[in-house]
């Protein structure tokens, strides 16, 4: 079934570290073999092996309307064949930037970037810039990307590979990283406290997406705004899988809160590698050539990123009702899987909000890393390679949301509860 894959993944091995070019895609939490996708279309992936399956990753979530939506490719085919870089600035950035700001409240300015990574490290440096301070609060299996002051206790693929100190990552930097449990304000009061005038920045996750899909609870960002407005923080809020996905605004008009500076990624480069931050103008223009905060990039919007994210993030503004549409079916998918897992009888929780969904094998609410990490992860391994050889792609970690894009019909999501349905059954026979 896997035969092709199998051999790819083995050559791999003797080229890439580990076989792959980011560690989760390895398999190692779920362990066997990864699957070498070939091409993909609508909600599906086809592998080297010729199996298809219902995508649940989306590609970490950029791929909202599905892969190769032909608007977008046709931009893309257009535009290289203009040339693939130019390293200097073109009219795509401007028209960008000003889509970005006419989506996202309380966005004054904005610079583009290569990847999540790069916005979340440079929105860091820039509040210590801006601030003069050194140390951010960020919180337990919330994901930032691996620059070196965010691998601090961090989710995803950390998290999955249970590393908990990282080699190359200087105690220097370490000790200026702060960290509290996710939902806990009292704990980032404390740390406050014992750290006066001294913290930079708090930076989280709106809704937790690394650790699998976790809401904050009532009052917790809100209270993270208020300590920021008190103290003098930059709060950061990392929209790089919540921005556009949960709505035309992101995390910041779903949940009614606000960030002085918001990093961006995934959706925002309809499936090609960009990033970007931006906040208020107070604080932006401390960034070179403005400030003497440096930051740069030469592929720093690339023109070919640049038409795939506008020509995506146009459609979702001019048509909002995708979000609506996403959310149903994300709901209906929810409840589906609901029945099932309730009348297997064993413990579980699902947490979901609009287009953003995870299954967790625990007894108690999932709200925070420890109770993430809790959960039966061995079960969620039996459940993946069941689905998987149903046709049902789910993220290969237990630490990681699912995500649903919009070509997905109502029959591909009863087609997962149904798989969903044999999984169980066959877990169940195992055991």
């Amino acid at each position: 079934m896997y035969t092709n894959s199998k051999e790819l993944f083995e050559r791999a091995q003797q080229s890439i570290p580990g076989g792959v070019n980011s560690p989760v895609r390895a398999f190692k939490s779920v362990g066997g073999t990864p699957v070498f996708i070939r091409r993909a279309q609508g909600p599906y992936l086809f592998d080297e092996d010729g199996n298809r399956y219902i995508d649940f990753i989306a590609s970490w979530g950029p791929m909202i309307l599905g892969h190769a939506w032909e608007p977008a490719v046709k931009a893309i085919q257009k535009y290289a064949s203009y040339s693939t870089s130019y390293g200097a600035p073109t009219r795509l950035e401007v028209e960008m930037a000003e889509l970005i700001r006419s989506m996202v409240p309380g966005l004054d300015m904005v610079r583009m970037v290569s990847s999540g990574t790069e916005a979340c490290m440079s929105a860091i440096r820039l509040a210590r810039g801006f601030t003069g301070r050194n140390k951010l609060i960020k919180f337990e299996g919330h994901y930032h990307g691996h620059a070196d002051a965010f691998l601090v206790k961090a989710g995803s693929g950390v998290a999955t590979f249970n590393i908990q100190t990282v080699p190359g990552v200087t105690p220097g930097v370490a000790q200026d990283t702060l960290t509290a449990a996710y939902n806990d304000l009292q704990g980032v009061e404390q740390l406050v406290a014992a750290y006066p005038g001294t913290i930079a920045a708090i930076i989280v996750e709106p809704v937790a997406g690394n650790m699998g899909c976790i809401l904050p609870e009532d009052g917790f960002l809100e209270g993270l705004r208020a300590i920021c407005d008190r103290e003098d923080i930059v709060f950061i809020l990392d929209e790089v899988m919540t921005g556009f996905r949960l709505a035309p605004g992101g995390a910041q008009e779903r949940l009614g809160i606000r960030g002085d500076l918001v990093t961006f990624g995934k959706v925002i480069g309809g499936g090609m590698p960009v990033g970007a931050f931006g906040g208020r103008k107070e604080i932006m223009q401390h960034i070179a050539p403005l400030g003497n905060v440096y930051q740069a990039g030469t592929l720093s919007g690339n023109p070919i990123a640049m038409i795939a994210g506008y020509t995506t993030l146009n459609e979702l503004r001019n048509n909002p009702a995708i979000y609506k549409e996403l959310e149903e079916k994300t709901i209906y998918l929810r409840d589906g899987l609901d029945k099932v897992f309730a009348a297997w009888g064993q413990p579980y929780r699902i947490n979901q909000i609009g287009s953003m969904i995870s299954v967790h094998f625990s007894e108690r609410p999932v709200t925070d890393f420890t109770s993430a990490s809790g959960a039966n992860n061995g079960l969620f391994k039996l459940f993946f390679h069941a689905m998987l050889r149903r046709g049902v792609y789910l993220p290969p970690s237990a630490f990681e949301s699912w995500f649903l894009n919009n070509a997905m019909a109502y029959e591909d999501l009863d087609v997962t509860v149904k798989a969903a349905k044999e999984s169980l059954a066959e877990i169940s026979m195992q055991q």
